[in-house]
């Protein structure tokens, strides 16, 4: 038991509408908690990791391990149409880079803008939830950075 307990297991944290925050181990399925702030949340989840493990070494269930980069090679086998393989190699050639690279660069732009766009979308969320909150109940929002 005390093995799985020194394991250390990546935590994610949702911001919630109405303020605090929902914690969960996404590598322990139903370990989920939440708290009024971070800090709070990161104890509660911490609580419910342990007592998550408990109940599943006393049953002798089975406890995964913690994800990890690890189970990530780096390696992908990719099938596209002719037409865009072509016009990802002449771009890459545009560049004076590899295939390779060329799709990495490409790839991680794309992912850097989706994350941001999500970001962008939960913060417009939470603005409108504040002022609908406010014009409910006909407060004045102060905003301060």
């Amino acid at each position: 038991m005390e093995y799985y307990l020194s394991l250390h297991y990546p935590v994610t944290f949702y911001p919630e509408e109405e303020g605090g925050y929902t914690v969960e181990i996404k590598d322990l399925p139903g370990c989920v908690s939440q708290g009024e702030t971070l800090n709070e949340a990161m104890e509660m989840i911490e609580e419910a990791r342990q007592l998550w493990l408990e109940v599943a070494y006393e049953h002798g269930d089975e406890i995964p391990l913690p994800s990890t980069d690890e189970a990530f090679s780096g390696r992908v086998l990719l099938r596209m149409p002719h037409s865009l393989h072509r016009r990802l190699s002449e771009g890459a050639e545009r560049e004076g880079v590899s295939l390779n690279q060329h799709l990495v660069a490409l790839l991680s732009e794309q992912s850097a803008l989706y994350t941001v766009r999500h970001d962008i979308a939960e913060l417009r969320a939470a603005v409108e939830a504040l002022n609908d909150y406010a014009f409910r109940n006909r407060v004045q929002p102060e905003m301060r950075f």
